[in-house]
């Protein structure tokens, strides 16, 4: 058996790479490498995350996974391209995080139960069901490792949709009606920068908690439907 590494924290980035995402990629790029310049300068938080990126259109790309990122990694750049489909990035998942699991446990380490932070700036491709694997993903009885889901949504978004997507009503947003979208992915992409930081700090001190507070530019999804 392995010896016990400590304790780490999967956490997801899952970005909308449609193609009505292009004039907001660069923003998204940007709150990513800031994110990783302040893990950077928190190397004993850093040492509890382990940090996947991954892009959805038509499919999924993997940009990054399972990443140290004390260790110099950098995301390559998003893109936009292609359609919205929310079944590829569900059915990716929910391979996915069962199989990085398996394997930081297989490394030695006490793993919390992962976090995905989603975000879409559309409604799902017409004519797919995405519901069936999000709900294995998220049902803990079928998934061991089922994540937290963060969902958040701008522009065309639905909060419907997105209320349907997050994993507690509390951790669903929508863009407030008229916001500057670019402004919205940098409000996403520094809570995001913030919860990554504060539950690496939590999982240090024994407190694991994962927290999302309502980025600047958006408001409750609840509140809306």
């Amino acid at each position: 058996m392995a010896e016990n590494q400590g304790h780490l924290l999967p956490v997801y980035m899952v970005a909308d790479e449609s193609g009505s995402m292009s004039p907001y990629v660069d923003d998204l790029n940007a709150g990513l490498a800031s994110l990783r310049r302040v893990l950077l300068g928190e190397p004993m938080t850093a040492a509890r995350i382990r940090f996947s990126v991954v892009g959805f259109a038509g499919g999924t790309t993997e940009y990054l996974r399972l990443a140290d990122l004390r260790q110099g990694q950098e995301p390559p750049p998003l893109g936009a391209h292609g359609g919205t489909s929310y079944a590829a990035v569900f059915r990716d998942l929910l391979r996915r995080v069962p199989e990085d699991v398996s394997v930081l446990k297989g490394q030695g380490y006490r793993v919390h139960r992962p976090a995905v932070f989603f975000l879409s700036d559309g409604r799902p491709d017409r004519n797919e069901d995405w519901r069936t694997p999000h709900r294995r993903l998220t049902d803990r009885s079928v998934t061991r490792a089922a994540p937290n889901i963060v969902a958040c949504g701008i522009g065309d978004a639905d909060a419907e949709t997105i209320l349907g997507v997050a994993t507690e009503r509390h951790f669903a947003f929508v863009s407030v009606p008229g916001a500057e979208l670019g402004d919205s992915v940098a409000g996403f992409c520094s809570e995001l920068t913030r919860s990554v930081v504060e539950s690496g700090r939590s999982i240090a001190s024994g407190t694991a908690e994962l927290t999302f507070d309502r980025p600047e530019g958006f408001r409750m999804a609840i509140d809306v439907i």
